[in-house]
């Protein structure tokens, strides 16, 4: 049962429908029974069997009192009308008792639909939230397909296969114990033979379901890995060309694909066998049932008669396909356990990025950032050591040195991205920490090297998290950042759809864009992560120029890989296997004759 606990968690905001949902579903199961159990009087009707009742008993709910009652009606219609009538009547009332049972479990359905689809809805919000909420160093780990797959096909997995599972859930088991109870009324003797039969067709299902979860588990898996492939095939479409490397993509591809299949197959087999098997099962015990019955019918001691004998076959029969459609369901719900397991591995994984639950509110930035004695240990592997800086406010540091020397995780450490191994960051004095993050994070602005930008138009790119920002606004910043002149010479303007990442724009365009969307938010704190190191001349004189007006008045972190960028910067760091090897401004620098000498002299 506690395997199931991962899905009844989802159900406890719609309690309250699942009440109404399980209320209709026994009405209806009840009607239903009265349907059924409708054969057995009109048999008696038919032959004539039912006794002469000459007066009713005070009323109760037992099956004594309502039979003694429904004999005395009957046997009063047969003498005033005639059996002819008593049959129509008789044939009426089933029909009214028919009319009910669907009535109630249409409404079932009908209520059901909402609960099914909005439990989908609020498991796909969730790992949503879940994805943003997760840290960077997170999706280092991850493949971007299997975390696509476990948001699209795991979740539609758990629709199609748990989800619309509960209906047959919330009606099979309550169809099965009222017919059952009805059945100990009807015959005791015969029912406790059944008891017997059960358990035994139950144990063969359930072995066949064994191992379902765990097969069901490597073929969603692998299907995570197929659009892994996918997704990094439509990435390097350029490079896989350019190095006709189609046929090796082609072979991964299908060499996942294949493995997924063969997976499938089997799941596929294992599941289906599930309603054959059942319905087997279930007429198998029904011969039994006739046999045994049948038996005491012959034997004539009144413990069983032939009408109450069909009846209850009737009845028992009637359990086979709610029996069927509950293991059916059981199925389907091992199935989508492998689902909901890789959902869970999303939703329950550990976020180290922890806010206090009194974090502060900063709300400007007023004198300096510190780093105190930093250090930063990726898989235990060591990135930055025993770093201390301090950055003014109103200044600019830049951060130069070899790739791999620790300078993105440097800037990355600030509005938390990741946290410090070791050592302390401060803002104004007080550890960042301390504050919120949506908080420490409104103070800074980022430029990427590569820019980030979405299928979207210019305006909603460049006032992307700013929802009050107005035409007049964007345009301002566009200016400043030396895109407005293209974004007008588009054919919509400001309304131009760029496309995915920007692809219909030019590297330079994309990155004045990016550039214009940190000025219109107007931080007090920039990151500029080696902006104009992938531009051609042109364009990175027009970035430079953009950047230039981008960080006047504002305190600057630049990480720049063209020294010529920074010769201005107040203060340059070289940082060299994660430490600050050499600090000061360009001239000082140049005259040590160590790394960054050597390093602008290479640039020259």
């Amino acid at each position: 049962m506690k395997k199931f606990g991962k899905i009844f968690k989802y159900l406890i905001p719609y309690k309250g429908t699942v009440g109404l949902i399980i209320g209709l579903n026994i009405l209806g199961a009840f009607f239903s029974v009265f349907t059924l159990a409708m054969v057995i009087p009109f048999l008696n009707v038919l032959f004539d069997q039912i006794p002469a009742v000459t007066s009713t008993v005070p009323f109760s709910l037992s099956v004594n009192s309502i039979l003694h009652n429904f004999n005395y009606f009957i046997s009063s219609i047969k003498v005033s009308q005639g059996i002819t009538y008593a049959l129509v009547f008789m044939c009426t009332f089933v029909v009214i008792m028919t009319f009910f049972k669907n009535l109630f479990t249409y409404l079932s359905l009908y209520y059901m639909a909402p609960f099914r689809n909005g439990v989908v809805r609020d498991i796909r919000n969730k790992m949503y939230r879940k994805v943003l909420e997760l840290p960077l160093g997170y999706y280092s780990e991850e493949r971007k397909g299997d975390i696509i797959s476990k948001i699209t096909n795991d979740v539609n997995e758990l629709e199609v296969s748990i989800m619309r599972s509960m209906e047959m859930f919330f009606r099979d088991p309550i169809l099965v114990i009222v017919y059952m109870v009805v059945l100990l009324i009807m015959s005791p003797q015969l029912t406790l033979f059944v008891f017997v039969l059960l358990p035994v067709a139950g144990l063969l299902i359930g072995r066949i379901g064994k191992n379902l979860r765990k097969h069901s588990f490597k073929g969603q898996r692998r299907l995570g890995f197929l659009l892994s492939t996918l997704e990094e095939t439509l990435g390097g479409l350029r490079i896989i060309k350019a190095f006709n490397a189609e046929e090796k993509m082609i072979q991964r591809f299908e060499s996942t694909n294949s493995f997924y299949t063969r997976i499938l197959v089997k799941v596929n087999r294992r599941r289906d066998l599930a309603s054959p098997l059942s319905e087997f099962l279930g007429v198998a015990v029904v011969v039994i049932l006739m046999w045994y019955g049948g038996k005491m019918v012959l034997k004539g001691d009144g413990s069983l008669t032939a009408a109450s004998l069909i009846g209850y076959l009737v009845i028992f029969s009637q359990i086979i396909t709610p029996a069927k459609s509950f293991s059916q369901a059981y199925f389907n719900v091992l199935k989508g356990m492998a689902s909901a397991d890789r959902i869970d591995a999303v939703i329950e994984a550990d976020n180290p990025i922890k806010e206090k639950d009194d974090a502060r509110v900063v709300e400007q930035f007023g004198e300096k950032i510190e780093y105190r004695n930093v250090c930063f240990k990726y898989q235990d592997e060591p990135v930055l050591r025993n770093v201390s800086l301090t950055i003014e406010k109103g200044k600019t540091v830049a951060l130069v040195g070899q790739s791999g020397s620790g300078k993105s995780t440097f800037v990355d450490l600030l509005p938390r991205f990741y946290d410090a191994t070791e050592g302390e960051i401060l803002v104004d004095g007080v550890d960042i920490k301390d504050f919120s993050i949506k908080s420490l994070r409104g103070l800074m602005g980022n430029v990427n090297q590569e820019p980030i930008l979405f299928n979207d138009t210019f305006y909603n790119n460049i006032a992307f998290g700013l929802p009050n920002a107005t035409i007049g606004s964007v345009m301002a910043a566009a200016k400043v950042a030396n895109a407005h002149d293209f974004i007008e010479a588009s054919p919509n303007g400001y309304y131009t759809n760029i496309g995915d990442r920007g692809g219909k724009l030019s590297g330079g365009q994309r990155q004045r864009v990016s550039i214009a969307r940190a000025i219109l938010k107007n931080p007090p704190i920039m990151i500029l992560d080696e902006a104009t190191s992938a531009l051609d001349t042109e364009s990175e004189r027009l970035v430079q120029e953009a950047l230039e007006n981008l960080m006047k008045n504002r305190t600057s972190i630049v990480i720049a890989h063209r020294l010529s960028t920074v010769k201005n910067a107040d203060l340059i760091c070289v940082l060299q296997d994660g430490e600050i090897v050499e600090r000061g401004k360009h001239d000082e620098l140049i005259g040590l004759g160590g790394i960054y000498s050597k390093l602008y002299n290479l640039q020259r």
